[in-house]
Order: structure tokens, then sequence, then C-alpha cells
């Protein structure tokens, strides 16, 4: 028992001493970004990540330190990381719009119906945390509302009840909806950026291929087929594809 003990307070002293490590890296890259040695801070937010694993705050960062050194293409990859993992974060999506103004193509998505863009908008609205919140209270409240419905003498008052219960139900299902969507988009992630200068899309999976269009660095595309070793079928949000080597992108 007193050994099992002494574990515990082994791991949780390890655990806080990673955690304060963590905050004083990130305080070294906070104030190595404030003194414009963005080299220097983009390094220790790599690091971050490495060990520390995923954020959008951190990327956001690095994002920014990227975008200082004028290496748009990264400086997209990373805001577009960022919007991955937190869709609501206005100024990852704020910066990566000046970020895409640098570029050389300019794709014009194609049309969406009114429908499905309303929908894509709300899921990407809030972060998954967000939408679990909402889920967890929602249901919460629709079981107290079913419970006055229950309990409640007047007719109008149980009617309101129930009527609010579904409402909450609703937004319970939603929110499960868009969280889980969410997870996934996090979990496969087709999503690329090209990361090479200039990029010949071809019409196969081969050098030989004929050459479809040229695609240049900072360019976002979706992966349609990731079965060939060398080439990814890729698409743009114009509705364009064609076959690319693996090594001009990089997955966001």
């Amino acid at each position: 028992m007193k050994r099992s003990y002494l574990l515990f307070i082994c791991c949780l002293l390890i655990s806080v001493s990673a955690s304060a490590a963590a905050l004083v890296s990130k305080a070294e890259a906070d104030s190595a970004y404030a003194k414009e040695h963005f080299v220097q801070a983009a390094a220790i937010y790599r690091q971050l990540t490495d060990s520390l694993g995923e954020s959008a705050q951190i990327y956001y960062n690095l994002g920014n330190c990227y975008y200082r050194q004028d290496s748009i293409a990264q400086a997209i990859l990373n805001y577009e990381r960022a919007l991955l993992l937190d869709p609501s974060m206005d100024d990852a999506r704020f910066n990566l719009d000046i970020a895409r103004a640098k570029t050389v193509d300019k794709v014009v998505p194609a049309s969406e119906m009114f429908f499905a863009k309303i929908f894509h908008s709300l899921v990407l609205s809030l972060s998954i945390n967000r939408w679990a919140l909402i889920a967890v209270v929602s249901f919460l409240l629709a079981l107290i509302a079913l419970a006055l419905y229950l309990f409640l003498p007047s007719i109008a008052a149980k009617k309101a009840s129930f009527v609010f219960a579904l409402v909450m139900f609703f937004i319970t299902a939603f929110a499960n909806i868009a969280a889980l969507q969410q997870r996934s988009h996090i979990n496969n992630r087709t999503g690329a950026i090209i990361m090479a200068p200039s990029v010949v899309v071809k019409s196969t999976p081969s050098a030989s291929g004929t050459d479809l269009f040229i695609l240049h660095q900072g360019t976002h595309v979706d992966i349609r087929d990731n079965s060939m070793k060398d080439y990814v079928e890729v698409q743009l949000t114009d509705g364009k594809q064609g076959w690319i080597q693996r090594s001009q992108i990089e997955i966001i």
C-alpha cells in the first residue's frame, strides 16, 4: 500500500513538472515572438506540438511565426490545423484569409446547396468541446423538463415543459452530430496544402500522364485517393481534380 502511494506521488510530481516545463517553453516562445525572433519561436512551438500533442493555439502561434517569415505555405498549413481543431477561432480564420490573399492560385469554390451551407456553417461555429458541453447541458435540461411534465398539475405547464423537452432533445442530437462530424474530420484528414513552389497536376498517377493544370504553394486541396505509394489524387474546391506527387503536399 505504501509503495503504491509513493508511486502515485512520483507520477503526480512528474506530471506537474512536465506541465510546468511546457508553460515555461510556451512563455519562452511567446517572448521570442514578441522580440521578433520568429525562427526561434517557431522552433519552440514545434517542440511543444511534438511533446504535448496538437493544440489549436500553438498551431495559430506557429502560423503567425511563419507568416512573419514570409513562409506563406507553412503559415496557411498551421492556420488550417488550428481551425481543424477549433473552427470557432476567428483570429486564425482572419489570418488565414490574409495569407491566402498572397497565394498565386485563386480558386473559386463550387456553389453549395443552401441548407447544406447552413448546416456546415453551424457545425463549424463551435469547437468539439463546446458542442459536447451543449449536448450535456441540453440533455439535462430535457430530463428536468420531462420530470416537470410528470409532476406539474397544470395542463398548460405540462404542454410547455413537454415542448421544451423536445426542443432540448433536438439540440442534444444536433450537438452530438456536430461534435461527431468534427471528430471525424480530425481523425480522417483529407485536406492538404501544396508545399512545393509549383506542381503539375497529372491525369494519371505517373510522370508520363497528361498535364492538366498547375498549382502553386499554399493552395488547399482535398485528397480523393490515397492508395498509391508516390501519388495522390486531389480535388480543388471548384471541382477540378488530378494526380500529384505525395511529396509535394502536407496533410493538414
